[in-house]
């Protein structure tokens, strides 16, 4: 399927082409403009958009952040635009691009479509961006968020070669879990923890992350696997004639009846753009490019199954009650017999007291008058009498029980 955005400016392609070829990425040209386009529409909405849009939606909330919670906020607006937006146009692609669908084994590894282009190039615009966020704060996300950054731009890149163009939309896919994610993040600072809309949207993150980045992930990372180790064995054999002279694999992975069926041009056109590329691709592909894709690949999944288990942690910490210790156990003793203390009334107290000096004899174990009992009582001094009140506290029943 062709790139619905088209092709770039002849000035821009003819300035990039150059570098584009020495970097060995001949794909590149035909999307540069997609990728400007993309890393400066994510710049925009972390530096203009969200600053200014955030404070009128949140007006409680937003403008008493500080600044490091502010800049936390504006990049997880970036994120949650982009992962809708890409998500979208994956999921379209997938459905609508039947010469993708239709791709061998060798062409899902050197083959190439307009729309796959296109998906590869916002998420490379969107790379560029999280890579510079990830750099400029490493101190606030970590050493974990930058190898990300960088393994996603690098493993993205590659498909300008072209190299597994076919599989751009699927490891984009990805980033179906991150809408919640951001979700998530935005609901615990307009004071939402542990409410009932973040449980359901916890849910949805835990269960939507782990189908769509462990399982749908993992497999996907499998079957990415095989096809490479297929593309090596026919770079192997061609490279081993008998004369040592390297020979073209493009007998075994382009199909050669490519268009035959087509009734329009468009049609033609599109099933052509295949192996629009094979020349930069009749060698096979290098060794080292799939060691240091399948390296990136394993980081990517490895960061995934460990995200995994701290968002576990994290929701279930949202909604578990953690126990009391022993001194908020002891604080909460004093307060309830603090309590059963001043709900008793004084006459009660005056009254059991009077009791106590009759049976002593006058001034009784206590040795206090009654009005001195109550000037005790009043000042919260007298040992003896908080204990003879404890005692009677539990003989003499409180009004209304």
């Amino acid at each position: 399927m062709l790139d619905p955005l088209g092709p770039p400016p002849a000035w821009l392609r003819n300035l990039v082409e150059p570098y584009a070829l020495s970097l060995s990425s001949p794909t590149l040209p035909e999307h540069v403009h997609e990728v400007f386009l993309a890393f400066a529409f994510y710049q925009f909405i972390h530096s203009f958009l969200s600053p200014w849009l955030s404070p009128i939606l949140f007006p409680k909330h937003y403008p008493k952040l500080n600044a490091r919670t502010r800049l936390n906020w504006d990049i997880h607006v970036v994120s949650l635009v982009q992962s809708v937006l890409i998500n979208v146009a994956a999921l379209w692609m997938m459905f609508a691009d039947t010469e993708r669908s239709q791709m061998s084994t060798g062409e899902r590894v050197f083959g190439y479509t307009g729309t796959c282009g296109l998906i590869q190039a916002l998420a490379v615009g969107y790379f560029i961006y999280d890579l510079i966020v990830s750099v400029v704060y490493i101190n606030m996300f970590g050493i974990g968020l930058l190898f990300h950054a960088v393994s996603a731009l690098w493993v993205f890149s590659l498909g300008f070669r072209p190299f597994l163009n076919y599989y751009a939309p699927v490891f984009i896919l990805y980033e179906l879990s991150s809408p919640f994610l951001n979700i998530h993040w935005f609901l615990d600072k307009i004071e939402m923890t542990g409410s009932r809309t973040q449980w359901y949207n916890g849910m949805l993150l835990l269960s939507v992350f782990f189908c769509c980045r462990l399982v749908w992930g993992t497999w996907q990372s499998i079957m990415v696997y095989m096809d490479m180790w297929n593309a090596l064995q026919q770079t192997w054999s061609a490279a081993s004639s008998p004369l040592q002279t390297p020979t073209t694999v493009n007998a075994n992975v382009f199909r050669p009846d490519s268009g035959s069926m087509c009734i329009d041009e468009t049609c033609a056109r599109a099933n052509a753009e295949i192996a629009r590329f094979s020349d930069f691709t009749a060698n096979g592909v290098p060794t080292w490019l799939v060691v240091t894709y399948v390296t990136s690949n394993l980081i990517l999944n490895f960061l995934n199954y460990f995200w995994f288990s701290k968002m576990v942690e994290t929701v279930l910490k949202r909604f578990r009650t953690p126990p009391a210790s022993e001194k908020e156990k002891k604080e909460g003793q004093d307060g309830q017999l603090k309590e059963l203390q001043e709900n008793i009334p004084q006459d009660v107290i005056l009254e059991a007291a009077a009791k106590l000096e009759e049976q002593g004899g006058g001034r009784g174990e206590l040795g206090l008058t009654p009005e001195q009992i109550s000037t005790a009582i009043d000042a919260g001094f007298g040992e003896e009498l908080r204990r003879r009140r404890a005692e009677l506290v539990a003989k003499v029943p409180l009004p209304g029980s």
